[in-house]
């Protein structure tokens, strides 16, 4: 199948329903964006077939191939239509998110003792496919508060402090969790793993703030020009993994008894009414808790670092989710409808006004941390009025490349001279994930933000370069 889009607007693109599609797919994207796209696209019209689903199935600007949903995928499902959950519109890094902290020092203060936080953050953040944490527990009750208790439960226990939680999506902690649907096995890989990177895409980043675009918002953010920031990019580990892997054969085995027919088999789902169903979303929750947990732990050791070579203070900008189904409240055709909203790299960008938004942020809306790649810009946005899609916006960049083919285009040794004539510090875990990381392996992150602006799904605050890498 190749679906075939109609552009409707400078930055919108409609699938028209054809075969077993339910909705119109929608892509939010400008036409460089969407090329080479054609199997991300053919993605959209396959979520478009999910029973239950509502309004359309839709795409940010960042989207690529993924498993079952495109990454960039938003759709929403309504469990009074027989709506399902599909752990391929999460994946499998659940909770997979983004958390920014603003220092007390500006980029003047910083130079004189990069290369001494580089080198402090180095050991202090445990990185690549194999174990080693910040936190080693001291036992199932340890990881039990973890699944439950998110970033509330890290906080308690010293690592972090109340706006820490403020700041966060959710603040901290996803409701429902239940640790019960999650396997010995799934345990087992998170075990050692509360407080490190991962490998991948994975970072944590010093960054300026290069360029403000609304000074008042920004304010109320914690930005100002110059400043330095911490970005840390990273999800659930193993753990989450594990959830994904025995959720979705659990789905496909029960699919035909529901009578669930889909085009893609990655797009496996159980109602959400069903024991099925059930089991994924509180196992989910407790993956996206165990995430939050995860940043948590590494914001504070990257805080100990700060205040003890550089004598600086990390606050937290906000912490929010990009691979996540959440049960939220949108108007549909007029009706206010309880739905599940898969968010599969994409990010919930809440408008002014919301109810989910702490008090200091309400007047403003949500803060939307979009990464770039390891030696271009990341951007800070906030969430609009009307924003489509179920208020949700674009993750990231976007791969262009895979992983084999940006090794093939440059070796680690020679980005990592690359980047550091041109000012940033690098520690990488390894020379092949630094090489598969290059930046011409994604998209132009500044074309996904002027789509993603140009289409309504947030707006420009603040933009940040990096100074400073450490990579998984």
């Amino acid at each position: 199948m190749t679906a075939r889009l109609t552009q409707e607007g400078p930055y919108r693109f409609r699938i028209e329903p054809t075969g077993e599609m339910r909705v119109p797919g929608v892509v939010f994207a400008s036409r460089e964006l969407l090329i080479e796209a054609d199997q991300a696209v053919d993605q959209v019209a396959n979520v478009a077939t999910l029973p239950g689903v509502v309004e359309a199935s839709y795409a940010m600007p960042d989207i690529h191939w993924g498993y079952g949903f495109a990454i960039g995928g938003v759709a929403a499902t309504d469990p009074r239509q027989g709506g399902v959950v599909s752990p391929g519109g999460v994946g499998f890094d659940i909770s997979c998110g983004v958390r920014l902290m603003a220092a007390d020092i500006d980029d003047a203060g910083l130079r004189p003792v990069l290369q001494d936080v580089m080198n402090g953050l180095d050991p202090a953040v445990p990185r690549g496919m194999g174990r080693g944490a910040v936190w080693r527990l001291s036992g199932r009750q340890d990881m039990m508060g973890i699944l439950t208790g998110g970033s509330r439960y890290a906080v308690e226990r010293g690592h972090g402090d109340e706006r820490d939680l403020l700041r966060c999506e959710d603040a901290g902690a996803v409701a429902d969790a239940d640790p019960g649907q999650v396997s010995d096995r799934a345990i087992e890989r998170g075990s050692g793993q509360v407080g490190s990177l991962g490998s991948g895409n994975h970072f944590l980043e010093l960054q300026r703030v290069a360029e403000v675009y609304d000074t008042a918002v920004a304010e109320v953010f914690g930005l100002r020009p110059d400043q330095i920031c911490v970005m840390i990019h990273s999800g659930s580990r193993g753990l989450g993994h594990q959830i994904c892997t025995d959720h979705v054969r659990a789905m496909e085995k029960s699919m035909a008894r529901y009578g669930i027919r889909v085009p893609d088999r990655q797009l496996a789902c159980a109602p959400l009414e069903s024991p099925e169903g059930r089991s994924y979303l509180g196992a989910m929750a407790a993956a996206a808790n165990y995430g939050r947990a995860n940043r948590q732990l590494l914001a504070h050791a990257a805080r100990q670092v700060f205040e003890k070579v550089a004598g600086a203070r990390l606050d937290l900008v906000y912490d929010v989710s990009h691979n996540l189904a959440k049960m939220e409240e949108h108007p549909v055709d007029g009706e206010r409808r309880l739905l599940c909203v898969h968010r599969k790299g994409a990010t919930r960008a809440l408008p002014p006004g919301h109810a989910d938004l702490p008090d200091d942020l309400r007047d403003v809306g949500q803060p939307v941390l979009i990464p770039g790649t390891m030696s271009t810009s990341s951007y800070v946005l906030a969430g609009v009025p009307d924003g489509p899609a179920f208020y949700s916006t674009c993750h990231g960049a976007g791969r262009a490349k895979s992983r084999h083919q940006a090794a093939r285009g440059v070796s680690g040794r020679e980005l990592k001279a690359r980047m550091e004539r041109g000012g940033i510090a690098v520690r990488g875990a390894s020379w092949r994930g630094l090489a598969e990381e290059a930046a011409d392996a994604y998209k132009d992150v500044s074309a996904v933000i002027e789509a993603a602006e140009g289409a309504g799904l947030g707006r420009k605050i603040a933009r940040l370069v990096p100074v400073g890498v450490v990579k998984g």
